[in-house]
């Protein structure tokens, strides 16, 4: 059975229009609601986003059904052990539907405008390993001893427990070193807009180098265009501006029946989640038709 998901995003927006969407996200039957962790989008530098924690928050507290996550959050913008504690709220406020995502981060320009250190690819990669660690100890174990190149913790406490006994880190990620990071310290992988052809070749190196295969889940999040194949360009271009060339291999555009057969290579590629990627003007009605029409070919 194959999963499905929505990314709302949390820029450009108001709080209103959170609110509605992930009510009406959660009506159309979705199993995951997910945000992201950015100080502001690509597509509008100057239009603001919601803060991801506080955003994660009140997602749990106004949703009964759904797992609650971002997708991901950057493990240079918070102290870990910050991030382990408030995950263990979301989790309570939740009734223990939290779903963690972790990456490097990659939008050069928010780190420098903030005055966080922009690193290179494999220091950001480490830190980001020594986060889930850390998070994932505080999670577990009674006190947590840590001596990292990033992060020292000497019996640091996290209290209470998550709900779930270990609530499931999903590392976003695309590069072999990254994709080892994911295979080594998380439970699961999220791809963000690769194509059929390039997530099946990545999914293909996870199952290689994870230790428990089996046990370990991957998603693919893509764009969503319901429209005639002569408009999907043009839609494209509207919605996703200077990277809609780079996110249409993975968009799943056209009719119901092309996307329909767009999410079959996905789940042959190894998908066990889809995640529709939902960027404003939501395009409510499209989601509709999505999980009315396609999703039940999934069940």
């Amino acid at each position: 059975m194959t999963h499905f998901g929505v990314q709302v995003s949390t820029a450009m927006v108001q709080m209103d229009e959170l609110r509605a969407t992930w009510a009406r996200v959660e009506q159309l039957g979705f199993e995951w609601i997910s945000g992201q962790d950015h100080f502001y989008t690509m597509r509008a530098p100057k239009a603001g986003s919601f803060e991801a924690l506080a955003t994660h928050a009140a997602l749990a507290a106004l949703t009964s059904r759904p797992r609650v996550g971002c997708l991901v959050y950057a493990a240079g913008y918070r102290h870990p052990a910050v991030m382990a504690n408030a995950f263990v709220t979301i989790d309570h406020l939740s009734n223990g539907r939290l779903e963690v995502g972790m990456g490097g981060g990659w939008l050069q320009a928010e780190f420098e405008d903030y005055g966080l250190p922009w690193e290179p690819t494999p220091v950001r990669l480490r830190r980001l390993r020594e986060s889930v660690e850390v998070i994932r100890s505080l999670w577990v174990n009674d006190t947590t001893d840590y001596d990292g190149e990033f992060y020292r913790l000497r019996n640091a406490r996290c209290d209470p427990k998550p709900v779930q006994t270990s609530p499931r880190i999903w590392i976003g990620a695309a590069g072999p070193k990254a994709l080892r990071v994911a295979a080594e310290v998380g439970d699961g992988w999220n791809a963000n807009f690769l194509g059929p052809s390039e997530f099946a070749d990545r999914v293909m190196m996870l199952r290689d180098i994870t230790p428990d295969p089996a046990n370990f889940a991957v998603a693919a999040s893509v764009p969503l265009i319901v429209a005639d194949e002569d408009k999907v360009d043009e839609v494209m271009q509207f919605r996703y501006g200077a990277t809609a060339d780079q996110q249409k291999p993975a968009a799943l555009a056209g009719s119901v029946a092309q996307i329909t057969d767009k999410v079959g290579q996905y789940v042959a590629a190894g998908a066990d989640w889809i995640i529709v990627a939902l960027r404003p003007p939501y395009e409510l009605d499209e989601l509709a038709i999505f999980a009315e029409q396609v999703m039940p070919h999934f069940a």
